[in-house]
């Protein structure tokens, strides 16, 4: 059985992956702090999420994921990275993320469970 667990969840994210919120708590700017179920799920699609319309720095992928633990953040981010969902890309001194095909049909696998009708 899976534990709930108390998380900050973008608001976008939050809207579109309602099946994974429990119970909504305060809204934080642009986050809402909600009880959610399978959490290893909605933190992987948090990043997905993130990257679907521009590739992003690591800091800004960290703070937009709103996935507060670091070590959290990059173990989903690497797992994302293993399993080839996102590429990351030395340009100068940073590093940039970008989503895969593979991470789009992730991501739109989840997404479209919104839109489909019984």
């Amino acid at each position: 059985m899976m534990r709930a667990r108390l998380t900050y969840v973008p608001l976008e994210v939050a809207d579109q992956f309602e099946d994974f919120i429990i119970h909504r708590d305060e809204q934080i700017l642009d986050a809402v702090k909600a009880r959610t179920k399978d959490y290893s799920t909605l933190s992987l699609l948090k990043l997905l999420y993130q990257l679907r319309g521009n590739p992003m720095t690591f800091s800004d992928l960290y703070s937009k994921s709103k996935i507060r633990m670091k070590k959290s953040f990059l173990n989903y981010l690497h797992l994302c990275v293993d399993y080839k969902f996102i590429e990351k890309e030395a340009v100068g001194a940073n590093v940039i993320y970008t989503i895969t095909e593979k991470g789009r049909v992730m991501l739109n696998l989840f997404m479209q469970k919104n839109d489909y009708v019984c």
